[in-house]
């Protein structure tokens, strides 16, 4: 576990462990690294070198004012990589983190990136648009702003229960999920988790998708209530000039947690083919 200073004098927080070829784990929002505790230790355990960090503002980082933003995202990745040497990697991201894995891999990723993973990704974009007629309005996105920046405990507490799909019948709750999931968000820093939502919802990441060569894979629930599937992996993936999709039926947004054996498998099974 360790840190780097970024440019802008930002510290990102990351974790490290193992040797082997490298696979890079992008987290959501308002989450930190910890989220992918299902997938390091899988991989960490398959002999691969696993690290994942913290964006800025995001859990064990600097709680940012500025650079909330997906272009500085990516670049803090790419200082990341730097720094630590990384080639042949894969990186992998989950929703927010799925459009900083592509940003990343399209500006800064040649002669580092061998795979991507988008899992739940909010690519190519989520808002409604005159381009884009079929988004969420930004009404609603709207109303994450007000949650997150007038009630931030409780609404974090009530938003797991669709992103795990909870509110589904038959769901099998989890209370230390759902409790881990509001610590990682209770760990960051309001001003930059209330930027982010800008940078997740109007961030067109079309051109960054067409622009990729490398394979990317796409995973995605089909019951995903937080980034509708049809708004985005299905439309991603015909963006992609070397992509797959395997979408889940039933499964919800937080799936590598809840299905963390299925997308194991087939995460595994993508990175050695």
């Amino acid at each position: 576990m360790g840190k780097i200073t970024v440019k802008d004098g930002t510290e990102i927080y990351y974790k490290d462990w193992g040797t082997g070829q490298p696979i890079v784990f992008h987290h959501g929002w308002p989450l930190s690294g910890d989220d992918w505790d299902g997938q390091m230790m899988f991989f960490l355990n398959q002999g691969f070198r696993v690290i994942a960090h913290d964006r800025r503002g995001h859990g064990r980082s600097t709680q940012t004012a500025v650079g909330n933003d997906m272009d500085t995202y990516a670049a803090d990745v790419a200082e990341l990589t730097a720094a630590l040497d990384l080639k042949d990697a894969i990186h992998v991201g989950h929703s927010t983190g799925g459009g900083e894995v592509i940003r990343y891999v399209a500006k800064y990723g040649q002669g580092r990136v061998a795979k991507a993973v988008l899992i739940s990704a909010v690519t190519p974009l989520m808002v409604q648009t005159e381009n884009n007629p079929e988004g969420i309005p930004i009404s609603v996105f709207d109303g994450i702003r007000e949650g997150t920046a007038t009630k931030r405990q409780q609404f974090f507490q009530d938003f797991t229960i669709p992103f795990y799909g909870y509110n589904r019948e038959g769901a099998e709750i989890s209370q230390g999920v759902r409790d881990n999931w509001w610590r990682q968000g209770m760990m960051g820093g309001i001003k930059a988790h209330y930027d982010c939502i800008k940078a997740f919802s109007e961030t067109d990441f079309t051109e960054d998708l067409k622009s990729v060569d490398v394979p990317v894979l796409i995973l995605h629930g089909e019951d995903d209530q937080i980034v509708p599937y049809p708004l985005t992996g299905a439309k991603a993936i015909k963006l992609l000039k070397n992509g797959t999709l395997i979408s889940y039926p039933g499964f919800p947004h937080g799936m590598p947690t809840t299905e963390a054996a299925t997308i194991n498998k087939d995460l595994l099974a993508f990175i050695n083919s």
